[in-house]
């Protein structure tokens, strides 16, 4: 007898449908797991005998092969214990077969036959949904599947044992309720940063427009203290971002307790992330920070720091909103659409624009630092501000009038506005969504943000002597979009290109 159980195996977010066989026959005795197995799945032979003895039951003395179909795709991950475990019952006649093939089934299995996490259950669960089956799961990522719709059944037991009572009849497992993610306290806020106006409304057109931004300036002048604020003034996700971004997190297994992700990532890497942590990649192929950060903040301190070619690789992201990760024989993509904000010193020590604390060196160790980030990266940032240092006089005054509150709902309106406008173009190709202004390209920006005769003439002007290139000329007009979305929504005018082109600067060290 052949015992089938179905179950799934990922490539990035995309899920594979895989066949989980199991045949005992005479001969020899022995298990085995074939069909490309890697370590964590054949380690599995001995994790499911050590559940079963916990139960009370023994393997047969015969011999026990176990085929993962289709062969020729790589099984990596612990989530293939339950389903090998269930096989093994059925085919012993513990559950009944024509019963369990109704159900996809993840989930790593404990010496004493508890179920614990694993990664990927959310996508799993949306990917049985559409072949109308169930799911079987860990009772802690019940949470987690239960957002695939409510016309998925799915079963998430504590042990393997409640499991086989449930399917005798001797115990009933109820349906497990959705659950978010709660917030982990009031954000930061904007009256906290005393001066530095101008870059906090930078901050501001950043925030209504998904743009990205370079602030640089000395030490302590406050670029962190802006871009950990950032957060406070980005809308929560809707239920489809959220969907989206927590299944990235999911394939990651880093949805805590299966709760869906309700507040916009924030991530902020060390300086010593490498080009796979940051992009993607390592021998499993998992997402990298850019991929975690989708819809939401990708924060990089002192950007000149990180390894060049790490940099580099972070281009093509920024640019087509997709991480592609290359292997021998596949290659994986991670939505990868992030807003980037970095930050910088002006040179090594800092003190560029400060005779009197400057190095020796100066200005040509500015020139050879900045010169750490290429043109093309650095034509991809929308916003380029400096951020100088607060002077006494404005740490001794009162905190701002106006805080994050006040900012936050005036970018809520703004990115109202311009997700009504994007409807309207739509559909857009490949599925593919625009809601904000950085989003646009191409025809729609034409349509979208389009400027009167004088910006119009300003900007063509302003072209030929910055020399901007196609790229920077785009993102200005994206820039002016977002400043006539802030002032009301109307068409963009020449004062709007006047102050988009005023954030738009020669890249440093040229």
């Amino acid at each position: 007898m052949v015992a089938r159980i179905n179950t799934v195996a990922f490539q990035g977010i995309e899920v594979l449908d895989i066949d989980v066989q199991v045949q005992m026959s005479g001969g020899i005795v022995a298990f085995t797991v074939v069909g490309l197995p890697d370590k964590a799945v054949g380690e599995s032979r001995e994790r499911v005998r050590a559940a079963l003895h916990a139960l009370g039951l023994a393997l047969p003395a015969k011999r026990i092969t176990v085929n993962l179909a289709p062969a020729d795709v790589l099984k990596e991950g612990s989530h293939f214990d339950l389903p090998i475990a269930l096989a093994l019952l059925t085919v012993m006649g513990v559950l009944p077969d024509l019963e369990m093939s109704r159900y996809c089934a993840l989930g790593e299995l404990a010496l004493d036959g508890a179920l614990t996490p694993v990664a990927g259950v959310l996508p799993a669960a949306i990917n049985a949904l559409a072949h109308d089956r169930g799911l079987i799961c860990p009772e802690a990522c019940g949470g987690e599947a239960a957002w695939a719709g409510e016309g998925l059944d799915v079963l998430a037991p504590a042990t393997l044992l409640a499991l086989i009572n449930h399917f005798r009849g001797q115990q009933v497992l109820t349906r497990p309720r959705p659950r978010i993610q709660e917030s982990a306290g009031a954000p930061l806020d904007l009256r906290d940063v005393k001066g530095n106006e101008t870059a906090k409304r930078a901050l501001e057109v950043a925030a209504a427009g998904s743009h990205n931004l370079l602030m640089i300036g000395p030490p302590g002048s406050g670029k962190s203290m802006l871009a950990a604020r950032l957060p406070g003034l980005l809308p929560p996700l809707d239920p489809a971002e959220a969907l989206e971004v927590s299944m990235i997190h999911s394939v990651a297994g880093l949805l805590e307790g299966g709760k869906l992700l309700r507040q916009r990532p924030y991530r902020s890497p060390h300086q010593s992330a490498s080009l796979p942590a940051l992009v993607g990649g390592g021998s499993r192929a998992k997402p990298g920070e850019i991929s975690l950060a989708h819809k939401g903040v990708l924060f990089l301190d002192e950007l000149p720091e990180f390894p060049r070619g790490t940099l580099e690789a972070l281009r093509q992201p920024l640019e087509t909103g997709k991480a592609v990760v290359s292997r021998v024989n596949h290659h994986v993509t991670y939505p990868a659409r992030v807003q980037l904000i970095a930050a910088m010193n002006p040179c090594r020590c800092g003190h560029l624009d400060d005779p009197s604390l400057a190095c020796a060196r100066a200005p040509k160790c500015a020139a050879d630092y900045q010169s750490k980030i290429s043109g093309p990266l650095f034509d991809r940032i929308d916003l380029h501000i400096d951020v100088p240092a607060v002077s006494p006089a404005d740490l001794s005054l009162p905190p701002p009038a106006e805080g994050s509150a006040d900012v936050a709902a005036r970018v809520a309106v703004a990115r109202a506005v311009q997700a009504e406008r994007y409807a309207g173009f739509g559909p857009f190709p490949e599925g593919r969504a625009v809601r904000t202004n950085a989003e646009a390209d191409g025809e729609l920006l034409e349509k979208a943000a389009a400027p009167d005769q004088p910006g119009r003439a300003l900007l063509t002007e302003a072209a030929e002597r910055l020399k901007l290139s196609a790229r920077g000329y785009h993102r200005v007009m994206r820039v002016a979009r977002t400043l006539a979305d802030l002032d009301g929504g109307g068409g963009v005018r020449r004062p709007h290109i006047a102050e988009a082109l005023g954030y738009r600067r020669i890249a440093p060290g040229r």
